[in-house]
């Protein structure tokens, strides 16, 4: 019998903004920004993209694109996204 398996998606999980809140905290922490993109997109998508590419006024696929792993969004771009995830981006002393 051969085991059936299925692509784990991380953005099904993050159903409460508490939960957003803490994992784009632990992307932070990795000092990586391509790993904060990468979980931005990931609670963006959680989200719902399409709602998040209207909020901040930028095209769906652009969004995607900006958010995918190896993208470079502009800071603006990551403000935008922040701001739509009802989201705030905060820095305490290391």
């Amino acid at each position: 019998m051969a085991i059936r398996t299925v692509p784990y998606d991380s953005a099904e999980f993050l159903d409460t903004p508490e939960a957003q809140a803490a994992y784009l905290a632990e992307a932070l922490e990795e000092d990586d920004p391509a790993a904060f993109t990468h979980a931005l997109g990931v609670v963006a998508r959680a989200q719902g993209m399409a709602q998040i590419a209207q909020e901040t006024g930028l095209g769906r696929e652009s969004l995607y694109k900006a958010l995918r792993e190896g993208g470079n969004p502009e800071f603006a771009t990551v403000m935008r996204v922040l701001k739509a995830l009802r989201l705030k981006l905060t820095t305490r002393p290391a």
